[in-house]
């Protein structure tokens, strides 16, 4: 009687190079496009300012402390949305967050005063609590360590992509609409820019399956396929309460706070920036703000490839940070110089996003089974705070020196300490899985 054989190791590999293949078509689209809308949502309070500070006469601390109080609404809620995430669904977890944060945002519209402004942001915080980390899980529940880094790289370019698309739409929204119906340009920003997700919102409850179980365009094998691609972070499940304890889950989280205080507070500025370098034209202004997410988008995809492609994290998420940080002091010091100003902080975009993509693959790796939705959003509850003080820290420093430079230094810093942080610490648990991973066929498809 003759022998069955296993399916040889090329059939293995085209197969699951076909149903990633699938899987991506299927997910990481419709995923990017929520999210640039949330990233969108985020930061155009950031060109929104050039237009909204005269207007309502806030100032420079007053901005800066509104625009980053979206990020403390968004830590206080954050961790009891991705506790009932596993237990609720993506589908109506995601679809919830759409629907109230669109309506948030278009609201923004009718702020006329320091305090409204204040309470729209934080609330805009509250609805968008637990998405970026909900991402992040409903991600390790279809993709195993081997692709993690890639797959979460597809779907983040939605803020680079934000930074690029962001700046000459809201300028020309702006513009082109100013006075008309009564509104000034910047509440034609917030209504056209928040009512999408909306439409978003209810898109997901119709769209989007909770987990590879409940994906009818997959079939059984296909299912149980992705069930033994991800299953090692189910074989090693780690309880809330023990990632609670953890020491390690607090360093990846205070370095996290420093990549986003430096990120955030680069995006919220920007604008600002460059016209103190002399660039006056709104519209000329936004395709400038562009050019840094253009390469920050290229440079998420590479390393996010090279990650996975080497199985290291630790040193792909902290040479990007310590290179933000030298990039930052040389801009502090290159003037009036717009040029090189925007040269510089090009580069440092995109250092800092490429240290952003990478740090996002650790987690699900390090925290195994259910815990990692909560084990996630405890990382980013703490470390979004970041996005509050980042913001408001320029803001204050400016108002107290009439610069932007010392606080460009003080970044540099900020940037400096997540490197150092991400190099101290050892997860080995995180590197046994994705050595495990890196040894079965097939790593290249995502």
């Amino acid at each position: 009687m003759a022998a069955i054989l296993p399916p040889a190791p090329t059939a293995r590999r085209g197969d699951a190079t076909a149903l990633y293949s699938r899987i991506n078509a299927r997910l990481l689209p419709f995923l990017l496009i929520c999210y640039l809308f949330a990233y969108l949502d985020r930061v155009n309070v950031g060109f929104a300012k050039l237009q909204m500070q005269t207007d309502l006469g806030f100032s420079d601390a007053a901005y800066g402390v509104g625009a980053g109080i979206f990020f403390i609404g968004y830590v206080l809620f954050e961790l009891p949305s991705n506790l009932l995430l596993p237990r609720i669904g993506a589908r109506k977890t995601f679809g919830r967050i759409l629907v109230l944060w669109g309506i948030t945002s278009a609201c923004m519209l009718f702020v006329r005063s320091v305090p409204a402004f204040y309470a729209m942001r934080f609330l805009l915080g509250v609805f968008e609590a637990g998405f970026a980390p909900g991402m992040i899980f409903y991600l390790s529940r279809w993709y195993g360590p081997s692709r993690m880094a890639r797959a979460i790289a597809m779907v983040f370019l939605a803020g680079p992509i934000g930074g690029i698309v962001g700046g000459p739409v809201s300028a020309a929204i702006m513009s082109s609409l100013a006075g008309k119906a009564g509104l000034a340009g910047w509440q034609w920003m917030f209504l056209v820019e928040g009512l999408p997700c909306i439409v978003l919102g209810i898109a997901t409850f119709l769209y989007l399956p909770d987990r590879p179980a409940d994906a009818s365009w997959l079939s059984e094998a296909q299912r149980q396929q992705i069930e033994a691609e991800v299953g090692v972070a189910d074989a090693h499940a780690t309880s809330f309460g023990k990632v609670l304890r953890d020491r390690k889950v607090y360093v990846l989280a205070f370095a996290y706070f420093c990549i986003i205080a430096s990120i955030y507070a680069i995006s919220f500025w920007l604008p600002a920036i460059l016209k103190a370098q002399g660039v006056s034209n709104l519209i000329t202004l936004g395709w400038y703000t562009s050019i840094p997410y253009v390469a920050a988008a290229f440079g998420m995809v590479y390393m996010g490839r090279r990650s996975d492609r080497l199985g290291e994290r630790r040193f792909h998420c902290a040479v990007p940070a310590a290179g933000a940080a030298l990039l930052l002091a040389a801009c502090a010091g290159a003037g009036n110089h717009l040029a090189l100003s925007l040269a510089l902080l090009t580069l440092v975009t995109m250092a800092l996003w490429m240290a952003y993509t990478v740090f996002w693959a650790i987690p699900p790796e390090y925290i195994k089974g259910p815990a990692a939705a909560g084990g996630i959003a405890l990382i980013n509850t703490i470390g979004l705070s970041g996005g509050f003080w980042g913001p408001a820290a320029i803001g204050w420093i400016k108002t107290a020196s009439g610069s932007v430079q010392p606080a460009l230094l003080v970044l540099g810093g900020v940037s400096m300490l997540a490197a150092l942080l991400i190099l101290s610490i050892r997860l080995g648990s995180a590197e046994s899985s994705r050595n495990a991973a890196l040894a079965r066929p097939d790593t290249k498809s995502v």
